[in-house]
């Protein structure tokens, strides 16, 4: 702070209890609160009014932020840093955490840890959208690597010729010719309580199982990553499911009815509970009305009560 002054001096002040804070430099006057200007311009014994002079986009701003990285330790984000970032990003939070907003919480974190000046806004987005991309293109072919070749190639025609609205032929080895493709069958969500719906459910059930997936495909991918591939899955086309790379169209369409399995089953439970609620009612409402039927034959019956 020594030789600097008026516009200088706090402008300088205000970058530095700015920095200390928040880990980055203010992008503008609009950024700094009101009262918390006033307590720097206190501190230093400027006017506040003064900061409306300084120049935020000239050499000396330049400066005074090269000062405060020396004071405070910290370094610009350089290209080795942005990539040494995304690796950690991809090693560390992409494979359990696939939500960008909340990946860009923890590269903001590493910066600070680091002593890395975190970089711009749309920087940032590119080091976050690459850790994505890196850790879904191991996971997917880790996921793919512990596949046999004749399950790929069942995985695979799951989505083979399926083009309108999954409703083509869409192989699998399990379908007659004439019934609904595999994929778009385990896609259907379940009808109304009825001996025909639970017939379907069993149908899909058999379907999903005929597949073939490894029970421990899965088990080291967070549940969550696996629900967010199913979820994709279900909504793609077969025609934009094809056009990924294997790996990740193996991955996405293993995740399906690898996460089906366990709703359809889930849901034949239901079913069955909820059938056999049913039986009992009607079987009640039988009983009595004989009951009635018999009491009304009774000769006698007022007398008896």
């Amino acid at each position: 702070m020594s030789g600097k002054r008026g516009a200088t001096r706090l402008g300088f002040a205000v970058l530095l209890k700015f920095y200390t804070q928040y880990g980055r430099f203010p992008r503008n006057r609009a950024e700094l609160p009101g009262e918390a200007l006033e307590f720097v311009a206190r501190q230093v014994q400027v006017p506040a009014s003064e900061l409306e002079s300084y120049d935020w986009t000239g050499r000396t701003v330049e400066y005074h932020r090269a000062q405060i990285r020396e004071h405070l330790g910290f370094r610009e984000c350089s290209v080795a840093d942005a990539e040494k970032l995304t690796t950690y990003l991809a090693e560390h939070v992409a494979h359990k955490e696939r939500r960008p907003e909340q990946v860009r919480v923890e590269l903001l974190a590493r910066c600070r840890t680091e002593s890395i000046e975190p970089p711009t806004p749309g920087r940032c987005d590119r080091i976050v959208a690459a850790a994505l991309r890196a850790a879904e293109e191991s996971l997917t072919a880790l996921i793919s690597s512990r596949l046999t070749a004749e399950s790929i190639e069942r995985i695979v025609a799951l989505a083979a010729g399926a083009d309108q609205d999954d409703a083509g032929p869409a192989g699998g080895g399990v379908e007659g010719e004439d019934a609904p493709p595999v994929l778009a069958k385990v896609k259907e969500a379940p009808g109304n309580v009825s001996l025909e719906t639970m017939l379907t459910e069993i149908d899909k059930l058999v379907a999903v199982r005929a597949i073939g997936l490894p029970p421990d495909l899965f088990i080291d991918v967070a549940p969550k990553v696996v629900a967010a591939w199913q979820a994709r899955a279900a909504v793609e086309s077969p025609s934009h499911l094809r056009m990924h790379p294997v790996p990740l169209r193996v991955t996405l369409l293993a995740a399906l009815p690898h996460e089906r399995e366990r709703e359809i089953t889930d849901t034949l439970v239901e079913l069955l509970i909820s059938t056999v609620h049913r039986i009992g009612a009607r079987a009640e409402k039988k009983v009595t009305e004989q009951l009635i039927n018999a009491f009304k034959k009774v000769s006698g019956k007022e007398n008896i009560l």
